[in-house]
C-alpha cells in the first residue's frame, strides 16, 4: 500500500528540523545537557505551531503525530554528531532560523485557509507559526527574543503573507506558491541581516521622580 504525504507535510518536516537545530545550537552555546538542548529545540519547532492550532481551536499537531519528537531527535544527534562544524559555525542558528521561519510561514497559511479562514487571519497564524517558536526558544535560555529586537523577523513572515496572497490571486499552482513564498520570507531575512536593515527603534530614557521611587513618605514604593 502507498502512503501519501503532501508537500506541506514535506516543508513541515524540514521546517522542524531547522527550527530544531536552530534551538539545540543556542542552547549548546549556552551549556546545556543533552535533554535540555533537546527540550530547547522541541519548543522552538512545535511552540508556534502548537499556540495556533490552540487559536485555531483545532488538537496541536504533535500531539497527533508523535515523528515530530522523532525528528527533533535527529536534530539533536544532527548537531552531536557535527558539533565540531555545526556549534562552530557563527552563522549556524541565523541559516536554520531563515528556513524554519519561511517554512513554517506557509505551513501557518496553508493549515489556516485550509480551516476556513479567511486571508487575513491565515497571514497573522502564518507570522505566528513562524516566530513564536522563536520566541518561546529565546526566553527559555534568557534572551531577549529576536522579534522583539530590531531585526526583521515577524516583518519577514508577513511580508510572507503579502507574497502568498498576491501569487494565489494570480493563479500559480500550489507547489510553486508555497516554494515561492518560502523563499521570499527567506530572501528578506537574509537581505535584511546582510545589509543591516532593521526597523527603527523607540529612544527614551526612564526616569521618576522622586515620590515615584521612594514613595510619599519617603520610603521605597
Amino acid at each position: 500500500m502507498t502512503v501519501g504525504i503532501s508537500f506541506t507535510t514535506v516543508i513541515d518536516y524540514i521546517g522542524t528540523f531547522a527550527f530544531a537545530i536552530s534551538g539545540i545550537r543556542l542552547a549548546s552555546a549556552k551549556k546545556f545537557d543533552w535533554f535540555g538542548a533537546y527540550v530547547v529545540g522541541l519548543v522552538t519547532a512545535v511552540g508556534g505551531g502548537t499556540l495556533r492550532d490552540l487559536l485555531l481551536d483545532v488538537t496541536p499537531f504533535w500531539m497527533m503525530q508523535g515523528s515530530y519528537l522523532v525528528v527533533t531527535a535527529f536534530a539533536l544527534l544532527f548537531v552531536i554528531m557535527f558539533s565540531k562544524y555545526v556549534v562552530h559555525m557563527n552563522n549556524t542558528i541565523f541559516i536554520f532560523d531563515a528556513i524554519g521561519l519561511g517554512l513554517f510561514t506557509v505551513v501557518g497559511i496553508e493549515k489556516s485557509l485550509d480551516a476556513g479562514f479567511p486571508m487575513w487571519v491565515a497571514i497573522i497564524m502564518g507570522t505566528l507559526t513562524g516566530a513564536a517558536g522563536g520566541v518561546l526558544r529565546d526566553t527559555l535560555i534568557n534572551e531577549v527574543p529576536l522579534i522583539f529586537r530590531s531585526d526583521i523577523y515577524a516583518i519577514a513572515c508577513i511580508f510572507g503573507g503579502v507574497v502568498y496572497f498576491l501569487c494565489m490571486k494570480a493563479g500559480m499552482p500550489g507547489t510553486l506558491l508555497q516554494i515561492v513564498t518560502a523563499l521570499a520570507v527567506i530572501a528578506l531575512r537574509v537581505v535584511a541581516a546582510k545589509y543591516h536593515i532593521s526597523l527603527p527603534t523607540l529612544r527614551g530614557e526612564l526616569t521618576f521622580d522622586k515620590e515615584e521611587r521612594h514613595g510619599p513618605d519617603g520610603g521605597h514604593a
